[in-house]
């Protein structure tokens, strides 16, 4: 093990806070006294069935701890994704099933993996623990906790403030996450800022267990595509640990220029002097917003699929939008043959370009669809299939349509 001041200097860069922090200098000091590695815990609830680059700030946080040399303990929220975190939520989340929460964290155990060392990792179910917690005992846990302390959390104070509704099984989600802490022993336990009330309700749930309160080590949130709200898997604006290497660097390619250093930092873990240098080429005009992009897009990128899928994605990149040219490897939809002509609205939901009619609608209306290159923005428009297309909402969905032989279907 390094010494705990070396590890502490690693740990705390890019964090926002520790808590307390010197309970954490003195805990890594213990742990290479000892020789004991810490067990540092970090939650994720499968509420939607990927993870994405604002998750994969904190999981590279804990790939620090354990290449320091100590136990990484992920807890997929099976159980707490059914009462749905309120952290931030100015409303109730829809309630999901431990099957639909067990279904979506299927995948959760592999997208985490692609951060963090299979050998210094420990996943767990919380729902292990918590499905088998019997109502005397939920009855005590919530004692441990008044309603007061409650509203002192910013979303639910917010909420009360202006009438709107709040579910009392909402009140009970940080006392379940804090069970996790119990249940584990966690020494410190990861999230991002958000998550700090509910992060020290296991502080505070430990001491009544009569266990050692684990530290916090908040991480920053990671702004979505849009450049406004957190990157979120509800608000759509995410980029997916799973996304292909050229739609992954294509989103990445459509952040605002304002959030490049940001992204660097965080998404493509660079250190505070690279980051720094990076702000600084471009407050000084030696390096084009578009140039400084592209580099932090094809860092982020290889460290998911390696360099030469890297490459290949700016490659197409390139090809696609500064040479205006149409995608290497365009695919197709063949309608049947028989098929004269169909509602714009029907050919972008049967090519899977968009998700619904409604959806189909409000891209035409917003002047996002092209058809052969030339905007369309009548919601009724019908397409003749005489000839092939080329479909395109946004810039990076794009199918060639056509019909097939007569009588025949794609």
């Amino acid at each position: 093990m390094l010494p705990a001041e070396e590890q502490f200097r690693i740990l705390a860069d890019a964090a926002v806070e520790i808590v307390p922090e010197e309970e954490f200098r003195a805990k890594l000091e213990r742990s290479v006294r000892t020789g004991t590695p810490l067990r540092v815990k970090l939650g994720c609830d499968p509420s939607r069935p990927d993870l994405h680059l604002g998750h994969a700030v904190v999981l590279h946080k804990l790939r620090q701890f354990q290449e320091l040399g100590h136990q990484a303990i992920l807890i997929i929220g099976d159980f707490t994704a059914t009462i749905g975190d309120p952290s931030g939520r100015s409303a109730t989340r829809p309630q999901l099933t431990l099957e639909e929460t067990r279904q979506n964290a299927q995948t959760y155990v592999e997208q985490a993996r692609k951060v963090l060392l299979p050998e210094r990792l420990s996943v767990r179910f919380n729902s292990e623990w918590l499905e088998e917690l019997r109502f005397r005992e939920l009855l005590t846990i919530a004692a441990q906790c008044t309603v007061a302390q409650m509203l002192e959390r910013e979303d639910f104070w917010l909420r009360y403030s202006r009438g709107e509704p709040i579910g009392l099984h909402e009140f009970l989600y940080p006392l379940a996450q804090a069970m996790d802490s119990v249940a584990i022993r966690a020494d410190v336990e990861l999230g991002g800022t958000d998550q700090r009330f509910n992060l020290l309700m296991g502080r505070h749930l430990q001491r009544f267990y009569g266990q050692e309160p684990q530290c916090l080590l908040l991480m920053p949130l990671l702004e979505g595509t849009d450049g406004v709200e957190k990157m979120s898997k509800s608000l759509g604006n995410y980029i997916a640990l799973t996304d292909p290497p050229n739609e992954m660097f294509g989103k990445l390619m459509s952040i605002p220029d304002s959030l490049i250093v940001r992204y660097y930092r965080l998404a493509a873990f660079a250190s505070e002097a690279e980051a720094q240098q990076l702000e600084q080429q471009l407050q000084q005009g030696q390096l084009h917003p578009r140039d400084a992009k592209a580099m932090v897009a094809r860092k982020i990128v290889e460290w998911y699929y390696g360099p030469e899928a890297a490459e290949r994605a700016a490659e197409e990149f390139d090809r696609v939008f500064r040479h205006r040219l149409l995608p290497s490897e365009l695919p197709e939809h063949c309608f049947p043959g028989d098929v004269q002509e169909l509602p714009l609205v029907d050919i972008l939901v049967a090519t899977g370009l968009v998700p619904s009619r409604s959806e189909a609608r409000r891209q035409i209306q917003q002047g996002a669809v092209r058809v052969d290159g030339k905007p369309i923005q009548d919601a009724y428009a019908r397409i003749e299939l005489s000839d092939a297309h080329v479909i395109a909402v946004g810039k990076r969905r794009v199918v060639r349509i056509r019909r097939a032989n007569h009588g025949t279907a794609g």
